[in-house]
């Protein structure tokens, strides 16, 4: 009788750590998908700010897919590195 109040109590226990585990993990879930949210958007607004420069001028210049292939690989090179940065701050957060 004694063996199985204690398992009942070790198994309580248990229980209660599992729920608080998951409950943690929830709020991390949704601030994991905001960094996701926010780095992904960072390269998406480089590529576009760059290749919309690179229409502008080639239609200001007249000189149709030069500028536009330059700035959207100026683009794709400064997302990536604005990705880096901020992976680089999250990590160390943590």
């Amino acid at each position: 009788m004694k063996k199985i109040k204690e398992i009942t109590t070790r198994l309580e226990i248990a229980k209660k750590n599992v729920k608080n585990v998951h409950e943690s993990n929830e709020g991390s879930n949704a601030a994991s998908f905001g960094k996701a949210f926010k780095i992904s958007t960072e390269l998406v607004a480089a590529v576009v700010v760059g290749t919309t420069i690179g229409f502008l001028l080639d239609s200001w210049f007249d000189t149709k897919p030069l500028l536009i292939i330059c700035f959207f690989i100026i683009g794709v090179a400064t997302g990536i590195l604005n990705v880096f940065r901020s992976a680089k701050k999250m990590h160390k957060e943590i």
